[in-house]
């Protein structure tokens, strides 16, 4: 009996089309300017303990770094392939909640101001570029 041909997923018509639309929206200029301040923010926060000057506190510089750089390789992959990155979109907002609360539940010798200021700030405009980058996913996925 002679096979029959197999049928890659990937080059199926809806995907290929599905992808296409997510990627239009990624090469926007609001899609570009979402992921490149995501991307700052994500480069900012991993230096943030040597810039604002709380890197004896181990704990919290390591989080920040870590999740920093998690964050700048996340926004490179949502301005170059959306339309394959789309899926994890979610985990940027929860990168900027966890950076708000890190100084309160990470332990060590207290959160200070600077520690506090500098991560509230940060987590903010990482929570929100992230609520963006999920709405551009909507906005794609209703422009049919």
């Amino acid at each position: 009996m002679a096979e029959r041909p197999t049928f890659a997923m990937e080059q199926h018509p809806d995907i290929v089309a599905m992808r296409a639309r997510y990627d239009s929206v990624a090469q926007s200029p609001s899609g570009q300017s979402i992921s490149g301040l995501a991307f700052l923010s994500g480069l900012y926060l991993a230096i943030s303990p040597w810039v604002v000057g709380f890197n004896p506190r181990a704990n919290l510089t390591v989080s920040n770094l870590i999740t920093g750089i998690a964050l700048a390789l996340l926004a490179v992959g949502f301005a170059s392939v959306y339309g394959r990155t789309h899926g994890v979109t979610w985990v940027m907002p929860v990168i900027g909640v966890w950076t708000i609360i890190a100084p309160w539940v990470l332990p060590g010798h207290g959160a200070t101001t600077s520690t506090i200021v500098n991560n509230v700030v940060t987590g903010a405009v990482i929570f929100l570029c992230g609520l963006a980058c999920v709405g551009l996913g909507m906005m794609s996925s209703h422009r049919r």
